[in-house]
């Protein structure tokens, strides 16, 4: 079996360390991927702390990855050598499911995660990203854009899509407004995606700290929750709502700045409980909906949409020797906006 190399959370309150490990062996429908680049998300946080309590250890972390083709089994006919691609937050699923559909294949059964999951032979552990290579079958890879920079492009397999789908969904376009909660790494790829499909965005973040980078990232206004005025003088203004933080927020609060039949969509995750009260949503027929990353052929509509629209992730890249700190100034909302370790300093 492929040994590969790379940072693994082995407890809950340890830091990351380094790791080697097995991968699998390629069967003739795998893909082969050198690794270059992994984006940290907020989940790899969450789930190597067990703060969702279903970590089972050791746990290599990472959904956003890009690299190059480095091998291809005999059946595949879509990948070669040397293409720059992508693997998101799932590596495989049901495809004999009665109820598989190929438009929603997120929600629906059998899903394996990249990392902290099993593979299809029901005992083999999935690893992630914050590694030197993966093994993936040719269904859950996607082809990155020849004009867009790999480092960049990481955060697009899980920040990008989980954006784009609601997006897309909900109809973003011209003669939409929209507002995204949430300035951070998930925010700002929804201002970027929302102002290129060519809705009006607006960001709704906790302070005005951030305000020039959403006016150049392409909103049109930018809005304190803070300031109490600012629910009142958006009152009735948006048909789409996409919240990114997992705060605790004044959820009612957010529902009244919704239009008629406007919808109020849930990406970022809180711990507890969402209040809201039926009066938010019935005289307005107002709704309150989730939305989670989405399919592979989704996801590479979102990957060659990036493409024609020059749109990449805002990053700062790290070694791979700097994770734990990152996950902390991940907590304390200081980056701008996704890291992405170059998993070429593993060799450092």
């Amino acid at each position: 079996m492929p040994i590969a190399k790379g940072y693994a959370a082995t407890d809950a309150s340890k830091p990351l360390t380094p790791f080697t490990f097995e991968r699998r062996d390629p069967n003739p429908d795998d893909v082969v991927i050198d690794i270059k680049f992994a984006g940290i998300c907020h989940s790899d946080i969450h789930t190597v702390r067990n703060e969702w309590k279903n970590a089972v250890y050791p746990i290599v972390p990472g959904h956003e990855i890009a690299g190059i083709v480095s091998a291809v089994g005999s059946a595949v006919t879509k990948f070669k050598v040397g293409d720059r691609v992508g693997v998101g937050c799932f590596v495989d699923s049901c495809v004999g499911c009665a109820t598989r559909d190929v438009d929603r294949e997120q929600y629906m059964p059998g899903l394996v995660g990249t990392y902290n999951s099993v593979e299809a032979d029901g005992k083999t552990p999935t690893q992630g990203g914050y590694s030197d290579s993966i093994v993936v079958k040719e269904g859950y890879v996607m082809s990155i854009p020849d004009n867009l920079p790999l480092d960049a492009s990481a955060p697009l397999l899980c920040a990008g899509i989980t954006l784009y789908s609601p997006l897309r969904h909900w109809n973003a376009g011209p003669g939409k407004k929209v507002a995204i909660v949430g300035m951070g790494g998930l925010g700002h790829m929804g201002v970027k995606l929302g102002a290129a499909m060519g809705a009006e965005v607006t960001v709704l973040s906790q302070s005005l700290s951030k305000k020039e980078d959403g006016l150049k990232l392409g909103a049109k206004e930018y809005y304190a929750t803070s300031d109490a005025e600012t629910f009142k003088k958006l009152a009735g203004s948006f048909d789409l709502i996409i919240c990114t933080v997992s705060a605790e927020i004044d959820w009612n609060a957010y529902i009244d700045l919704l239009k008629v039949d406007g919808a109020f969509v849930v990406v970022g995750i809180p711990e507890n409980a969402i209040p809201v009260h039926a009066f938010s949503l019935v005289p307005g027929r107002k709704s309150v909906s989730g939305s989670m990353i989405g399919s592979i052929k989704e996801t590479q509509e979102m990957l060659d949409f990036c493409g024609e629209h020059n749109i990449v992730s805002e990053i700062e890249k790290i070694n791979i020797q700097q994770v734990n700190e990152a996950y902390e100034r991940v907590l304390k909302s200081d980056v701008r906006y996704r890291f992405v370790i170059d998993i070429a300093s593993l060799a450092a």
